[in-house]
Parts: structure tokens; sequence; C-alpha cells
């Protein structure tokens, strides 16, 4: 690192390479670059500013396209660190304005894409939709139809977007992106693209508990990340076991060739514990795993949000195997095995009645649950058959209550 005496040497042998150029060469706006880079490091954001502007007006005649791109995309990165949103701002609208100025409309739609993270980041999504709006625009015909040949930039759009509407929680909008994302076909998104918009699609089904789809979408959001070397990856293949639980699939997801060097890594070390447990249906080891590793699992508020789905299911499978054996069995019983209240049991039990998923019902004077048909290990009683049978028992009763008046009313005539 350059000492500040040092970098005022570079300083000044960088501006005296600009003078000695007669026109706007490739020297000076290397030698600019150098020169807007040392002033930041520096501080001197004004200072930097005036540079930076000079810098531009290179950037369409005297290097080419590419290699502005590239040096402008690489400024832009250094100073996104800056918390100065003040700056920040300054900086990137003096840059749109050039690019404006210049027409170079590749340049323009990354540097938005980037200003669009900035405010991300911030939480200034008001600001951030003025900018998406634009960006929506550039990728259509002057009719308001997509221009076919910008599929891929809308992607990217409706990237951001995503991640903008998942922060705000706005499902519904979320479920529209990922309908009209499926449906650009004019493009060759970017891995980590794929992989925003497959994550969106997973997190909805999941909202709408749509398991399977969710666990579809879930791994190959993982697998777009993981070829994009994204740390997002990590992220999926946690919501990717998450949804494999709760659709009560026997299958272990780190079975799959590309989730096996993944088997070991710390942060899904814990969710793997889980899978061993559920798949057990060892209901207290799976919560003592909840407990023990309740940052790595819990620290994510997606996967918190849907701990409570996943202990239902737990429970129920474990529910399902205790009475197995029985035709009647004690409410107290069942609260201790499962570790929950006995309303909590009671409710539970209901529930898989009304599924259909066991014949039986809760006698509630004798605190016991009367099984009429043991559940099988993968058969489900028919809803429509215990409705059925309700209804006739009902009907019995309502037979039997009218035979009782009619007695009445015959033994006893009126005068």
């Amino acid at each position: 690192m350059l000492e500040d005496g040092a970098r005022e040497n570079a300083l000044e042998a960088f501006a005296e390479v600009i003078s000695m150029e007669r026109e706007k060469g490739e020297w000076g706006f290397k030698a600019l670059k150098q020169i807007v880079k040392l002033l930041y490091k520096m501080g001197d954001a004004e200072k930097m500013l005036e540079r930076y502007k000079e810098l531009l007006a290179y950037v369409n005649d005297a290097v080419t396209r590419n290699y502005s791109e590239k040096v402008l995309n690489s400024i832009l990165d250094d100073i996104g660190t800056n918390e100065d949103m003040g700056f920040l701002q300054e900086f990137y609208e003096t840059t749109l304005k050039k690019l404006e100025e210049t027409k170079n409309e590749r340049l323009w739609f990354k540097t938005n894409l980037k200003l669009c993270a900035l405010l991300f980041d911030a939480k200034e999504f008001p600001q951030m939709q003025l900018i998406l709006r634009e960006l929506h625009k550039s990728c259509q015909n002057e009719d308001g139809t997509l221009d076919q040949r910008k599929g891929t930039q809308l992607l990217e759009v409706y990237s951001i977007e995503i991640q903008m509407y998942t922060a705000q929680k706005n499902t519904k909008k979320l479920k529209d992106l990922y309908v009209k994302a499926l449906q650009v076909t004019s493009a060759i998104p970017h891995p980590r693209i794929s992989g925003v918009i497959r994550e969106c699609g997973g997190k909805m089904y999941m909202t709408e508990r749509q398991w399977e789809l969710a666990a579809t979408d879930f791994f190959e959001a993982f697998k777009s990340y993981d070829e994009a070397g994204s740390e997002r990856r990590v992220q999926c293949l946690k919501y990717l076991v998450l949804a494999n639980m709760l659709m009560e699939s026997a299958v272990d997801p780190f079975d799959a060739q590309e989730v096996k060097p993944y088997r070991d890594d710390p942060d899904v070390t814990a969710m793997r514990a889980l899978v061993g447990a559920y798949q057990r249906n060892d209901i207290t080891t799976f919560e003592r795993l909840l407990s023990a590793h309740r940052a790595q699992v819990m620290g994510d508020d997606f996967v918190r949000d849907s701990i409570e789905d996943l202990l239902k299911n737990i429970r129920t499978q474990v529910l399902l195997n205790l009475i197995k054996p029985y035709t009647t069995i004690t409410i107290p019983h069942i609260s201790t095995e499962l570790n929950i209240p006995e309303d909590d049991v009671e409710a539970l039990v209901v529930a898989l009645i009304l599924d259909g998923r066991v014949d039986a019902r809760v006698d509630q004077l004798a605190r016991v649950v009367r099984i009429r048909r043991p559940p099988g290990a993968d058969a489900r009683v028919d809803p429509r058959a215990v409705r059925a049978r309700g209804l006739a028992r009902w009907a019995a009763r309502l037979r039997r209550l009218h035979a009782a008046v009619s007695g009445r009313l015959v033994s006893n005539p009126r005068a």
C-alpha cells in the first residue's frame, strides 16, 4: 500500500501522462482510472468525482466500448462498499447521465442494476421501483411488447425485483413475477439469475403448501447457485431439506450426486441430523437438535416460519405409529410421548380424522381416543367413506329419536 507522499507523487505522474496527450487516448484513460482509484482510497470524494467526470469524457471515443465498460464496472464495484448514500447516488447519477448522452445502453442497463442492488441493501424500495420501471421500459418495443432480443436483460430485472418483493413479503407480486419469468423463452440467463427465480418459486409453493413443487424448485435453485458459485446454494439446500420433510418423503436429499459434496458443510450438518431423526420418527432427538442448533436452523426467517409445519408433520408421523397397535389409547399417554399439551393432542387427532388418515373418535370425557381402524403403514382412509359413515350414524340417531317421539305420542294420545 502506498504512503501518502507516494500517493501524491503517483497522482502527479499520472496527471503528467494526461497532459502529454494531444488528443484523448488510451493512455490518458488509463491514467485517469488510476487517479480516480487513488483519490477514492485517499478519501477525497470531491476531487475523485471531478476526475471521474473527466474519465467519462473518454468513454465514447478514446477507448473501445468493452474496455470502458470493464473499467467503469470495476470503479462502480469499488465504490459500492461506501456507506455514504448521498455520494453514491451522485456518483451513479453522473455515470447514468453520461451513458445516456453516449447512448451506451448496455452499460446504462448494468449501472442501473448495480444502483438497484445498492438501494435494495439500503431498503430504499420506492426509489428502487422507479428505476425498475425504467429498466422494464428498456426491454420493451415501442408498442409495449417484449423486445425478444432482450429476454436475458428482462430476467435480470425480474431477479432484482423478486428480491425486493421477497423482502417486502409481497406474495401476490412474487407469484406474478415467477410466472412471467418462466414465460420468457428468448433468454440464456446467468445461473445466478436462474437461481433467484427458482428460489422464488420454491418459496411461493411453500406458502401454498405444495411441498413437492417447492422441493423441485429449490433443487433447481441449488444447482443454479452452485454453478454460479453463489453462497445462496447452501440456503437453498436447507430449504430443499425442509420441503422434503414436509412432503413426508423417505428419500434423503443428500443422496443426490449434486448435493453429496455439501454433506459435511457446517451449515448443513444440523439439517442432515434433522433428516435422520425425521426418518427414524425420533421426536425427542428432533426437538433436541432444533434446540441445540437453533442458530443454524432457526437463524433463517424462512426456515423459522416453516418450523411449526415441520413439527406438526413429525408429530403426526409419530402419532400414527404410536396408535397403530391400539383400539383405545389415552390422551395423556400420547401427550407424554409427543411432549405436547393434551389440547394439542386432541387438535392433532381431530385433524387426522378430518383428513381421513385415521378412522377414530375422541372421547373427551374418558380422555381417550377410540380407534375403529388402525392406520396402515401407507394406507389412507377415504375421507368420503368417513363422512358417509358419520352421516349414516347421524341419520340412525335421528331415526331413533323420531321413533321415540312417535312412541310417546301413540301411548299418550290427546284427549
